[in-house]
């Protein structure tokens, strides 16, 4: 899906790491049909991945995200795109919310390291 790849893209351009793609898409219930986990190393830099996924995808594609979330500290920040959902987070956030266990019932995709 050219949304998906161009939020991976957009990741990989401020060196986000351990990028996942859950294919949630033949589960009965979900909240959105893909989720693209990510991790930055500071606030700083979940922020500026943050922004290069909003301004790369808005310019590869034309969509933008219907509503962002966690700006004010960074330590995840969420973009919703209906169909997608990006979660960009510091490590030790990620690792206590644990979306990629949560949604384990889902395809799960990890991107190699570019």
């Amino acid at each position: 899906m050219k949304l998906i790849d161009k939020i991976v893209e957009g990741i990989q351009n401020k060196k986000g790491q351990h990028i996942v793609v859950l294919d949630l898409r033949k589960l009965e219930v979900k909240p959105c049909d893909w989720m693209v986990v990510a991790e930055g190393g500071s606030n700083i830099q979940v922020c500026a991945i943050a922004d290069e996924v909003e301004d790369f995808v808005r310019k590869e594609t034309r969509e933008k995200p219907m509503a962002v979330a966690g700006r004010e500290n960074a330590e995840w920040i969420a973009l919703d795109y209906g169909d997608a959902m990006v979660h960009i987070f510091q490590r030790e956030a990620r690792a206590f919310y644990d979306i990629e266990t949560l949604w384990a019932d889902g395809k799960t995709t990890e991107v190699a390291e570019a």
